[in-house]
């Protein structure tokens, strides 16, 4: 079954100057405040579209690694991801960095590495970020 989730913002203003809200709609979890300057400068407090990707990414990627480790026998007891999405003004997002540590009963570090590489290539993120390169660095704690 297919499922369709919705967020939208509300902007005022030029880009520059302007200000915007963005209001997670299926979650209901809130509104977080946008803001040039929070995207391009210092974020003070607001968040912003490549945040917001960070924070996709690295949870679809914990989702899809987990799936991957349990279906091969090796369920992870704990995966720490992160996701450092890049944003250059001017020219756009450059690169995700993907760095992942988890505990993983019986799975060498070799293992562990080529499990998280199949899920940096086949997380539906990562996929719809295919045009983006996306790095990854992976270790068992």
């Amino acid at each position: 079954m297919a499922t369709t989730r919705t967020a939208h913002t509300v902007w005022q203003g030029n880009l520059a100057e302007g200000k915007g809200t963005v209001t997670f709609d299926s979650s209901g979890i809130g509104e977080q405040p946008v803001s040039w300057p929070s995207r391009a400068e210092q974020a003070n407090g607001k968040t912003s579209p490549e945040e917001l990707i960070a924070a996709a990414h690295s949870s679809c990627f914990s989702m899809a690694l987990s799936h991957g480790l349990t279906q091969a026998g090796n369920p992870p007891t704990q995966l720490t991801t992160q996701a450092e999405v890049t944003f250059q003004p001017g020219t756009g997002i450059t690169g995700i960095h993907l760095t992942v540590e988890g505990t993983v009963e019986g799975l060498d570090e070799a293992a562990f590495v080529e499990a998280a590489e199949g899920a940096k290539k086949n997380c539906p993120v990562s996929q719809a970020l295919a045009g983006t390169e996306i790095t990854l660095s992976a270790k068992l704690a």
